[in-house]
C-alpha cells in the first residue's frame, strides 16, 4: 500500500534547498517559518522544525492547510534548541538532525558508498530516504517509524506502535500504545509509571463478536501483523478486526490518531475547513479506558458535560492541575498505624467498579464475610462484592489493595465497598467531589544539555593555545613527581587531621598486634576485613578490625568508616575507640560486643534468641538507622545491613555497625538524586534498586531491614527459604524467603486463619506475643515492597514499633 506511493516520481519542491541533486544539504531551526520542506504537486504536507515549546524544536511532519495538525516528529522526547540546530543530509547517506551544533538527537541510521542518495517528500506525508543509483533502493521512511499518528495506506505492522503524546500541549511519549501482540492480536495498553494493563479488547470478551459497538473476532492464527486505513475510510487488520468511518466512501483528508487521553480516533476533514471531525473511535465509553484518572479516583461520563474525575470520600487529589496522578487519603492508612478492626466503617458506593489488580477472589462468600476478610487485611481498601443468592450467600468477593481504573455506569448493577476510617462518619456516596474535568494539559518539559561556547579560531590562536599547551605539560609532570614523593606523607597527616578532629586514640600498630596476641582470636569476617578480641593497656576488651591491605580497597574504607563514626553519636550504633595507620597497615578499634552479631545468635543452637529480645532487637535496630537516615548532622546511607552487621552487647540491645560500604550526603543534597559508583551490599539483602540502576535512597536500607527482620521471625535464609540451621540438611530448596512468608500470608487469609503462626521460628515455640508478632511481620513485609516509594520511612517503623512495644 504505502510502497505503491513510490509508482510515480513526485518530486519536492524546498525553499532555499533543492533535492534534485546528491549532494548534502541542511535546514536550519533559525529559519524555521520559511525554511520547509512542502510536499508536491498539491502541497498536502510540510517537513520542517516545528515549536514545542519554549527553545524548544522537533523536526516533524504536518499537515499544510490550517490547523497545522502534526502527523510526525522525529526527536518528540529530545527537543532541540531554537539556535544553530540543523537537520543535515550528509553525503554518507545518513540523515541527521543536531543540537545546538553539539549533540547528535536522531539520526535515520542509514550509510551508503553511492553518491546519489537523495531525500524524497511525497504527497502521502511520507518522508523518504532513496539510493537513486543503478538499482534504485529504499534507505529510509517515515512512514515505517510512527509516532501518534497513521496516514492513510501507512501500515501498522508487528515492528512498531503507536505511541499516544502526553498532553494536548506536550507532544513527549505518553502513556498509552496501540501494538500487535505475540498472540497477534492488535491491542491498547496503559503504561503508566506505576502500573501497565491491555483495555481493548479484553480478554473474557474475546469469544464474543461485540466489544461495545466494535467488532471483537479476533483471529489469532497468522503472523502478518498488519493494520491499514485506506483512502476511503475502511481499517483493515490481520487479525480480523475492521471498522469504516461514517464517512466512509468519500476520499478526504483522514488520519488515525492514538490521543494522549488513550483512544483511537479516525478524523477528517473536507478541503476548505479549518476543523477535523471525528469520523470513527475504538473505545465509545472513554470511562473504561485504564489510568485515565489515576488511582483512587472515578471516572463519570455524560454526553453534555464530557468525562469528569472525581476523588473517593475521604480521598483528595494530589496534584490538581494533573488528574492523571489521582487522589491519596486524607486518613493515616491502616498498616501505618495502630487501627484495629473497629477503626474501620464500610462506604457503598453505588454503580462503581475498579476493574482489575484484585488482590484475592473469593467464592462462596457472604457480604459479612467480605467485610471480615478486607478487616483482616491491613492492606484492602474496599471490596466489589456479587451476590447469587438470597441473604448475599454464594457470592464472589474481590478484595483491593489499589484502587485504580474506576469508573462510575449509570445502571451498573453492582456497587463496591470503600473501607474508610470510623471517625469519617460524615462521609457518604454523595461526597464524591466531581473536580476536574479530564484532559487538562501541560507545557512541554524542555530538555536541559550541557551546551559549550563556540571556541574561536584562527592560527594566532592555534599558536598561542600550544605554546600554553607544552607549558602546561611542564607544571603537571612537576606537580605529579611532587605528588609521587610526598603522597605518603600527606596521607597520613590527613588521616591525622581527622582523627584530631574526631577525638580518637591513635594506635600503633605493635600495640594491637600485642592486644589481639598477634591477631590469634577471630571473632567476625567480612569484606572489608577481619574482626579480632583484644586487650587494651588499660584492660579495656575492644575489637578490632583489620582492613584488607589492598592499597585502594583498604584506604577507602578505613577513610569512609573513620570519617562517618565520627559523626555518629547514638545508643544503637557502634562505639568507635580509636585507629591504628601506619605503613600498609590500617586497623579500626570498636567497644567489644559481649553477645557477638545477631547472626551469630540466630546461627546458634545452644542459645536462642527470646521473643522479647528479637522485638527488642528489631526495635533497636529501627531506632540506629532513623538516625543515620534523617536525625545525625549528615545524612548516611548504611548500604549494607544483615544480621552479621548488627551487634549485641551485654544486655542484647543492638548496635548497627560495619559503614565501610556505607555513603554520606551532605544535608542540603538531594537524597533521590544519590550517585554510587558501585553496587554495595550483600546477596539476599539488597534492594532492587541496585539491580535495575534505579536511583539510590534511604529505602535500599529500609528493605534490608525488612529482610533482617523476617529472618529474626522466621529463622529462615533470605535466599533459600529453610531455617538457618538446616542449610546443608534441606540444600535442595530454593525458596526466597519473601515469597515464602507472602504466600503463607495469602494461603491463611483465604482460609480465615492466622497467618504469623505459619511463619514463626519453631524454635520460639508458642512463647511470643501474637500482636507484636504480627506488627512486626506486617511492617517486614512493607518494608521489603518492591517499590521504594511504598516502604516507609525508619522513623515511622521506629515510631510503630514503639507503641506495640508500650502497648504489650
Amino acid at each position: 500500500m504505502a510502497s505503491s506511493t513510490f509508482l510515480l516520481p513526485l518530486f519536492v519542491s524546498l525553499i532555499f534547498h533543492n533535492f534534485q541533486h546528491s549532494s548534502s544539504f541542511s535546514l536550519s531551526v533559525e529559519k524555521f517559518k520559511e525554511d520547509v520542506i512542502v510536499s508536491s504537486p498539491k502541497g498536502k504536507f510540510t517537513a520542517g522544525f516545528y515549536p514545542v515549546g519554549d527553545n524548544a524544536y522537533c523536526f516533524a511532519i504536518w499537515y499544510t492547510q490550517p490547523p497545522h495538525t502534526l502527523v510526525w516528529m522525529a526527536n518528540r522526547d529530545q527537543p532541540v534548541n531554537g539556535k544553530r540546530s540543523t537537520l543535515s543530509l550528509l553525503t554518507t547517506g545518513n540523515l541527521v538532525l543536531t543540537d545546538a551544533a553539539q549533540f547528535m538527537v536522531w539520526s535515520t541510521n542509514t550509510a551508503t558508498s553511492s553518491k546519489q542518495v537523495q531525500l524524497h517528500f511525497y504527497d502521502t506525508g511520507n518522508l523518504v530516504l532513496l539510493d537513486n543509483s543503478d538499482n534504485v533502493a529504499l534507505l529510509w521512511q517515515s512512514f515505517d517509524f510512527p509516532t501518534d499518528t497513521l496516514l492513510p495506506n501507512q501500515p501498522l505492522r508487528k515492528s512498531t506502535n503507536l505511541i499516544s503524546s502526553r498532553s494536548g500541549t506536550n507532544y513527549s511519549s505518553g502513556y498509552y500504545k496501540l501494538f500487535f501482540d505475540f498472540e497477534n492480536v492488535l491491542r491498547l495498553m496503559y503504561q503508566g509509571p506505576q502500573v501497565s494493563s491491555v483495555y481493548w479488547p479484553y480478554d473474557w470478551l474475546r469469544s464474543n463478536n461485540i466489544d461495545y459497538g466494535i467488532g471483537n473476532g479476533r483471529y489469532t492464527f497468522n503472523d502478518s501483523r498488519v493494520v491499514v486505513l485506506d483512502d476511503f475510510g475502511y481499517l483493515v487488520s490481520s487479525d480480523n478486526f475492521t471498522s469504516k468511518t461514517s464517512d466512509y466512501g468519500m476520499i478526504i483528508q483522514r488520519r488515525l490518531t492514538l490521543d494522549h487521553d488513550g483512544n483511537v480516533r479516525v478524523y477528517s476533514i473536507k478541503d476548505g475547513q479549518d476543523k477535523w471531525s471525528v469520523s470513527g473511535i475504538f473505545r465509545r465509553q472513554p470511562c473504561f479506558i485504564h489510568g485515565i484518572c489515576g488511582p483512587s479516583s472515578i471516572c463519570s461520563y455524560e454526553p453534555a458535560s464530557g468525562r469528569k474525575c472525581s476523588c473517593l470520600p475521604g480521598y483528595r487529589w494530589l496534584d490538581s492541575e494533573d488528574w492523571s496522578q489521582g487522589c491519596v487519603p486524607k486518613f493515616q492508612l491502616w498498616c501505618r498505624n495502630n487501627n484495629t478492626e473497629q477503626d474501620s466503617r464500610f462506604l457503598q458506593l453505588p454503580e462503581v467498579d475498579f476493574y482489575g489488580y484484585d488482590y484475592g477472589f473469593f467464592l462462596n462468600h457472604t457480604y459479612q464475610q467480605c467485610v471480615n476478610l478486607c478487616l483482616r487485611l491491613c492492606e484492602c481498601k474496599g471490596f466489589q462484592h456479587s451476590s447469587s443468592g438470597q441473604g448475599g450467600v454464594n457470592g464472589q468477593c474481590y478484595l483491593k489493595t489499589q484502587l485504580l481504573n474506576g469508573h462510575r455506569t449509570p445502571g451498573y448493577s453492582r456497587s463496591f465497598i470503600l473501607r474508610l476510617p470510623s471517625s469519617m462518619h460524615d462521609y457518604d456516596e454523595n461526597t464524591i467531589n466531581i473536580g476536574l474535568v479530564c484532559g487538562g494539559n501541560r507545557g512541554v518539559q524542555v530538555l536541559e544539555r550541557p551546551y559549550v561556547e563556540e571556541k574561536e579560531n584562527g592560527s594566532v590562536k592555534l599558536m598561542m593555545w600550544f605554546a600554553s599547551a607544552l607549558g602546561g605539560i611542564e607544571v603537571v609532570c612537576i606537580f605529579m613527581v611532587w605528588c609521587f614523593l610526598f603522597r605518603k606523607n600527606n596521607a597520613d597527616k590527613q588521616i591525622y587531621v581527622l582523627a584530631a578532629e574526631t577525638g580518637f586514640r591513635k594506635f600503633s600498630y605493635s600495640e594491637l598486634k600485642q592486644a589481639t596476641k598477634n591477631f590469634s582470636e577471630e571473632i567476625g569476617r567480612g569484606g572489608g576485613g577481619t574482626v579480632y578480641k583484644g586487650v587494651l593497656s588499660d584492660n579495656r576488651v575492644a575489637a578490632i578490625k583489620r582492613l584488607h591491605e589492598v592499597a585502594n580497597q583498604g584506604e577507602s574504607e578505613f577513610l569512609a568508616e573513620t570519617s562517618i563514626i565520627g559523626r555518629l553519636n547514638h545508643m544503637n550504633l557502634i562505639g568507635m575507640l580509636g585507629y591504628c595507620a601506619e605503613g600498609k597497615h590500617r586497623l579500626l578499634v570498636y567497644d567489644y560486643m559481649e553477645n557477638g552479631s545477631l547472626a551469630q545468635n540466630l546461627d546458634s543452637s545452644s542459645n536462642v534468641l527470646d521473643w522479647s529480645k528479637r522485638y527488642n532487637i528489631a526495635l533497636g535496630t529501627a531506632r540506629g538507622l532513623a538516625y543515620l537516615h534523617e536525625e545525625c548532622l549528615e545524612w548516611i546511607l548504611h548500604c549494607d545491613i544483615k544480621p552479621q552487621n548488627v551487634l549485641l552487647d551485654s544486655d542484647y540491645q543492638p548496635k548497627v555497625a560495619d559503614f565501610g560500604l556505607s555513603k554520606l550526603l551532605n544535608r542540603n543534597s538531594n537524597l533521590n538524586n544519590s550517585n554510587f559508583s558501585r553496587i554495595r551490599g550483600t546477596r539476599g539483602y539488597m534492594a532492587p534498586e541496585w539491580v535495575f540502576n534505579l536511583p539510590i535512597t534511604s529505602k535500599v536500607d529500609v528493605y534490608s531491614y525488612g529482610i533482617v527482620v523476617l529472618e529474626m521471625i522466621t529463622g529462615r535464609s533470605p535466599t533459600t527459604g529453610v531455617r538457618v540451621t538446616e542449610l546443608e540438611a534441606e540444600s535442595h530448596h530454593d525458596e526466597r524467603l519473601v515469597t515464602w512468608v507472602r504466600e503463607k500470608k495469602m494461603k491463611a487469609s483465604e482460609v480465615g486463619s492466622t497467618w504469623v503462626d505459619r511463619i514463626v521460628d519453631p524454635a520460639l515455640g508458642s512463647n511470643y506475643d501474637m500482636n507484636q508478632m504480627e506488627i512486626l511481620a506486617t511492617v517486614a513485609l512493607e518494608c521489603v515492597d518492591e517499590d521504594k516509594d511504598v516502604r516507609p520511612s525508619m522513623s515511622q517503623v521506629a515510631e510503630r514499633l514503639q507503641n506495640h512495644e508500650n502497648d504489650s
